[in-house]
């Protein structure tokens, strides 16, 4: 992971709202210490400059034709996927006077979203892009699709890569810039710096790793918490949220928090051994995760009103993942910061 890191710049992806995490602020917090930022969309790119974010943009994802001329106007930085693309956005920096325009080429070199297929980028293609008067290839990149499932894949996606740089050279097109690594990619290859001079960190960046064995290099940066509402004494033999999935055992303690689903905690939790942290001590839910409302068994713990209730983070010696709630969900770590909600209101130290 050093040699990766230490050797290549920083396109830092705060897409999708800075994974969930607010995208000014995570970009005000890393302007000066990155070559630049990866998003989505054109309003993603929008937003940032509308904030004072100068720091080039890159837009990861493909765009209409509708947006290019906004695109151009404002100096983000497009990937293109074919020929007749990048001969349209050549035509746009002529007339905007905004030429030589900066592009990132893409090659598809398994990921199958965006991108050349690497059969057709050939020295035709490559001359074809070459004689862009208007255009700057400045940079060349592709994508992993499993590089935290499949190291035998990523190691020869690596490699071809590479030639494909080569290739481009020949045929007189010289990026200056390449880059293929996204989170998983920087913890997991360490040789990436010999076909890249950037990497795309984007859950890493906010202490997350896609690959478990080497979230002990990262610190956590989220900690989401929320507090008990109330607190309810109920018999045995009684029924807990929608459904009445959940009916007690015992006498129990009911602590009522206030999170739901619409504030992005996965209804897909309900039911699967699920636990909040309160007092430094794990509580599980009880029943179906609500719209606005979870229930946890606080029987074992001397909880008050008002108290603080982690859902993902530290509390004493107790400590809830991403991942782990990924895990039980059915999903992703991506997911579960990603579909944090506006209604979370975000602190930030």
């Amino acid at each position: 992971m050093a040699a990766a890191v230490s050797q290549c710049g920083l396109i830092a992806v705060i897409k999708a709202n800075g994974y969930g995490l607010g995208a000014v602020p995570v970009a005000r917090a890393l302007t000066g210490e990155v070559k630049m930022f990866g998003v989505a969309t054109l309003d993603e790119a929008l937003e940032l400059r509308a904030a004072g974010i100068q720091t080039p943009i890159l837009l990861l994802g493909a765009r209409v034709p509708e947006e290019r001329e906004t695109v151009v106007a404002n100096g983000f930085v497009p990937c293109i996927s074919s020929v007749s693309e990048a001969k349209a956005w050549d035509a746009l920096a002529m007339q905007q006077g905004k030429a030589p325009f900066a592009v990132h080429v893409a090659i598809d070199t398994g990921m199958g979203r965006i991108g050349f297929a690497e059969p057709n980028w050939n020295a035709r293609t490559i001359r074809a892009l070459a004689s862009l008067k208007h255009l700057r290839i400045e940079g060349i990149a592709s994508h992993f699709p499993s590089a935290d499932e499949d190291p035998r894949f990523t190691r020869k996606q690596i490699q071809r890569f590479g030639a494909l740089q080569m290739l481009a050279v020949e045929h007189g097109l010289k990026p200056r810039l390449a880059h293929i690594g996204n989170s998983a990619g920087v913890l997991g290859y360490p040789e990436l710096h010999t076909v890249s001079s950037l990497v795309r960190p984007g859950l890493m960046l906010f202490g997350v790793s896609p690959i478990a064995a080497r979230q002990p290099l990262l610190k956590p940066v989220l900690t989401w918490k929320t507090h008990v509402t109330l607190l309810r004494d109920v018999s045995k033999g009684h029924s807990v949220s929608y459904g009445r999935t959940f009916i007690t055992k015992k006498p129990t303690r009911v602590a009522t928090l206030a999170v739901g689903y619409a504030d992005g905690y996965p209804r897909h939790l309900s039911g699967k051994g699920t636990e909040v942290l309160i007092r430094g001590h794990r509580c599980p839910m009880l029943g179906r995760v609500t719209m606005d409302q979870i229930m946890v068994d606080a029987s074992a713990v001397p909880v008050k009103i008002g108290d603080e209730a982690v859902l993902i983070g530290k509390q004493g010696k107790e400590e809830i993942t991403p991942a782990e709630l990924a895990q039980k969900a059915g999903t992703i770590p991506w997911e579960i910061l990603t579909r944090l909600t506006s209604r979370v209101r975000r602190v930030y130290r």
